[in-house]
């Protein structure tokens, strides 16, 4: 975990991307890639049937309290996710 980070800090124009490990031991954000410009984080949940997909919602939904949906990246790590 990043200590006490602002995920705010990564958001740009409503638009959040994310970096996702599916099948971890729990669900939390792991680092940030700078390089990339992208969020890293571990998912419970595995990339079956759409259940890493609806955990990434989740959680963040619950970290930001936001709606948070996924614009991009639905059969990928890679994701970006659009926050209202």
């Amino acid at each position: 975990m990043l200590g006490k980070m602002n995920i705010e800090d990564y958001v740009e124009n409503e638009l959040l991307k994310v970096h996702v490990k599916p099948n971890s031991k729990k669900t939390e954000i792991i680092g940030y890639d700078s390089e990339k410009k992208i969020l890293k984080v571990a998912i419970s949940e595995p990339a079956d049937k759409n259940k890493a997909n609806l955990e990434v919602v989740k959680f963040f939904s619950k970290l930001l309290k936001k709606q948070v949906k996924i614009k991009s990246g639905l059969k990928s790590k890679e994701k970006t996710l659009i926050l209202k």
